[in-house]
């Protein structure tokens, strides 16, 4: 079993709460934020964002909600899903302009509102979404089960949650390769470009606090989530988790 996520934060010499330390992290580096995703990953987080897409497909939404939208790249690839609006939400209020921005380049800023928000303390009312979507945002989470929960309470009974969140995979030669990039060549290249030291290293130590897999699984359901898929993407490094909200 993972240590508890909540536990591992950004920067250790500082007694503000994890909430707080990845807002402060993400303002640091959202500058650099998209250059450096795409990079790191050599672009295949965008494939495994319309791997998700694309599960949603079936239940054609009309209202989106993207939890830790960061730069709105997850409410951009929802876009193609054609609904009538979607909300992006995030702590980083640096994140949220550079995402605006881009939503003005693309000619996407009346589909898509991007507001400040916290993921754990939404403020919309209950069965307001037909569709959630969260890439890489759960385990930055101060609190995974009430944030679970909160996505839970929003999402319309018959609609899906979409969670993309990097995993540690099993199997040699990955897990060995993985590990040596993730603890040794992504830090020193993160550091490289950013200006925030700790963001890409705290990136792998969250990853390897997260519960993921089955444990994951656990945590969807006890917050309410039923019929369960997890999806395991580029060979496990990452994991799309599918789970409905059942009732009337």
């Amino acid at each position: 079993m993972a240590q508890d996520p909540s536990t591992v934060t950004p920067y250790h010499d500082k007694s503000s709460g994890k909430k707080e330390q990845v807002a402060e992290m993400f303002d640091n580096i959202a500058g650099r934020y998209d250059f450096l995703n795409h990079f790191l990953s050599l672009g295949i987080d965008i494939t495994w964002r319309r791997k998700a897409i694309r599960k949603l497909r079936s239940i054609q939404p009309k209202a989106i909600l993207d939890i830790a939208t960061g730069t709105g790249d997850f409410a951009v690839e929802a876009s193609r899903l054609k609904p009538n609006k979607i909300v992006g939400v995030d702590i980083s209020h640096e994140m949220l302009e550079v995402g605006r921005k881009k939503m003005v380049r693309k000619s996407l800023e009346n589909l898509i509102d991007m507001r400040s928000g916290d993921s754990e303390n939404l403020q919309f009312e209950d069965n307001s979404f037909d569709a959630i979507t969260v890439a890489f945002g759960v385990r930055n989470f101060e609190n995974l089960d009430k944030g679970l929960s909160e996505m839970h309470r929003v999402l319309r009974p018959g609609g899906k949650a979409a969670i993309i969140e990097f995993s540690r995979p099993r199997k040699f030669p990955v897990k060995q390769l993985y590990f040596f990039y993730f603890l040794k060549i992504l830090p020193a290249i993160g550091r490289w470009f950013s200006k925030d030291a700790r963001a890409y290293s705290y990136l792998p130590e969250s990853v390897q606090a997260f519960p993921d897999g089955e444990d994951f699984i656990g945590r969807m359901h006890q917050a309410g989530f039923k019929e369960m898929k997890a999806y395991a993407l580029t060979f496990g490094i990452a994991t799309l988790y599918m789970g409905s909200k059942t009732g009337n």
